[in-house]
């Protein structure tokens, strides 16, 4: 036996009795003839004092030495109250060195200085740090509080392939090579999404699966390329009866993971009213700093760019035009070129008027207006964009996010849920009069929106829906095309030959034809959800070996090259250029 508890278990209940420990050492101190460890396992630290003449291959003993000690539990004089087991300590009496280890590239504790890529490196002492442990906990409980949700509302969990079809879905694909047909590519699914589709038309009515989905994209701090969702398709559910039911699910993880009860029904927010009030179709509502609308104030001045705006927006910082100097207006104009603008109007209220160099176009109406309309305040700092529409409100909703961080206006450990529905059905680009699909091609058009499609579709919005909590988008879906002749059109008005359609969607197309039942469904971004849950920034940190932002794993080193006999068994050349020298 290696051991009769865990380090996390011990209290005052053990006092004077024999346990057995095992574990890695995480601290040791020597004091005189007494030498202190701090015993850690997955379950927490207990502090081992040991007698340095009874054990003089304690003197060995070094960080992350695996050590087994057997000894007498004992009230401590001065107890540790930031440790569970603070109030005790085991006194050795027989002690083992179980394996000893290298002196680690970093501490192994929560606080490390150690670079993200050197932590990435060693991911396997890495992930002994509590912090990082406590967040793969979180994700373990979420994973649980969905499967026994689903599995009581009669839901079966189903796996559908790796190996699959490559199909446009908005990223590029992973392709796999094929040996047994050289020339030919599997691609890894970036979702579920027509095999769940086809589990419907098969009549299981009720589906989910964590599924592991793979996207070949540009990385960031909440994106990964290989990730796992959970994934969901109903059938005969409506749209309000799917969203309540994936509110019941959301309730079930908050109070299983953080003990927590939120309110429901969450509140809906449509795609437009999110975009023109906080500049984002995933919006942070724990804290004001909305955009405002000033064109019918600004427009009518004497300045080109407004009078040919589509669109004129504010957004007011209280208790910011003091310390907004010109080196930050410049930053402000460097942020607005990232969104595809000029610049960006700012302005200060300072001693009851308006101050800015751009004042000069403005009749003195115009300032009583704006004054007036934002409802301006002492120290208030103005910020104006005039354009394009989404250039804009992005624009602005991101400075809304930046100031509210700068300061400190989002209350830690409070969530922020809501449902952001009625997007539109397409991207519609105005210089090239295109159209692409905002969410996927399989997406239902809002039923009253059906007939614009062959001359307006640019004005269709879809059944579609995503859930936000906390500014992040933790999951989304829609309700499904479910008759052929509908997902025909689609498929012509996003350019799609009969060629194209049978070639890259032709199992699914075909099995439309079959008494397909109106279906819906969505997925949560499991990855996201222990983010959230688990209180970091970065998705890096709740998934066990990630990739980093190049996509490789500095661990394993891949992806790397292969040998030439692997290649010829696939029918691959590599250019030269591309091979290591």
């Amino acid at each position: 036996m290696y051991r009769t508890h865990n380090n996390g278990e011990l209290r005052l209940s053990h006092v004077n009795q024999e346990v057995t420990l095992v574990g890695w050492v995480s601290k040791k101190r020597n004091l005189g003839s007494l030498v202190f460890i701090d015993l850690r396992d997955r379950y927490g630290y207990t502090q081992v004092l040991l007698e340095e003449d009874k054990f003089p291959n304690a003197k060995e003993i070094k960080s992350e030495y695996i050590i087994q000690v057997k000894g007498i539990v004992t009230k401590k004089d001065v107890p540790n109250l930031k440790l569970e087991t603070g109030e005790i300590e085991v006194v050795a009496n027989d002690l083992k060195i179980v394996n000893t280890s290298e002196l680690p590239p970093f501490i192994i504790a929560d606080e490390t200085d150690a670079l993200e890529d050197t932590r990435l490196k060693y991911r396997y002492l890495d992930l002994r740090r509590p912090v990082m442990q406590n967040y793969l906990k979180t994700r373990a409980k979420i994973v649980r509080a969905c499967h026994e949700f689903l599995d009581s509302n009669d839901f079966i969990e189903i796996e559908t392939p790796i190996l699959t079809l490559s199909t446009p879905e908005g990223a590029r694909d992973y392709l796999v090579p094929s040996r047994t047909r050289k020339g030919s590519f599997y691609a890894l699914p970036q979702s579920p999404q027509l095999f769940k589709q086809m589990l419907m038309v098969s009549g299981f009515e009720r589906y989910y699966q964590v599924a592991r989905c793979f996207r070949d994209e540009d990385l960031r701090a909440d994106r990964q390329p290989d990730f796992t969702q959970l994934d969901i398709e109903t059938s005969f559910l409506s749209q309000d009866e799917i969203l309540t039911l994936t509110e019941q699910l959301i309730a079930k993880i908050m109070k299983d993971v953080k003990g927590i009860d939120i309110e429901l029904p969450f509140r809906r927010f449509k795609y437009d009213y999110c975009i023109d009030t906080y500049g984002s179709d995933k919006p942070d509502t724990r804290f004001g700093l909305e955009l405002n609308d000033v064109k019918d104030v600004l427009n009518t001045i004497n300045f080109e760019g407004f009078k040919l705006a589509k669109v004129i927006k504010a957004i007011v910082i209280p208790n910011h035009a003091s310390v907004t100097t010109r080196k930050v207006i410049d930053s402000i104009n460097l942020h607005a070129k990232k969104f595809g603008l000029g610049g960006l109007t700012v302005l200060k209220f300072v001693n009851g008027q308006l101050e800015g160099s751009f004042l000069k176009f403005f009749e003195e109406s115009h300032k009583d207006a704006l004054v007036n309309a934002l409802a301006l305040k002492e120290d208030d700092l103005i910020i104006i964009g005039a354009g394009n529409r989404m250039k804009v409100c992005s624009c602005l909703g991101a400075l809304r996010t930046s100031y509210a961080k700068e300061m400190n206006l989002i209350k830690p450990n409070t969530f922020d849920f809501l449902w952001v529905v009625d997007f539109p059905l397409f991207d519609y680009n105005e210089e090239t009069k295109e159209i692409s699909p905002s969410h996927h091609p399989f997406t239902q058009p809002k039923e009253e929106d059906i007939c614009k499609l062959k001359d307006h579709p640019e004005q269709v919005y879809a059944a579609a829906y995503d859930i936000i909590v906390n500014g992040y988008e933790a999951g989304g879906g829609s309700l499904r095309i479910y008759d052929q002749k509908l997902q025909k059109q689609i498929f012509e008005l996003l350019g799609f030959t009969e060629e194209d359609i049978q070639r890259k969607f032709g199992f699914f197309v075909n099995s439309l034809k079959y008494g397909t039942p109106p279906h819906g469904g969505l997925a949560f971004g499991l990855d996201r959800w222990a983010m959230i849950l688990g209180g970091t920034d970065n998705i890096r940190d709740v998934i066990a070996f990630p990739k980093n932002l190049s996509a490789v794993c500095p661990m394993s080193n891949a992806p790397l090259q292969v040998d030439e006999a692997q290649l010829e068994d696939l029918g691959i050349l590599v250019k030269e250029e591309y091979l290591e020298k």
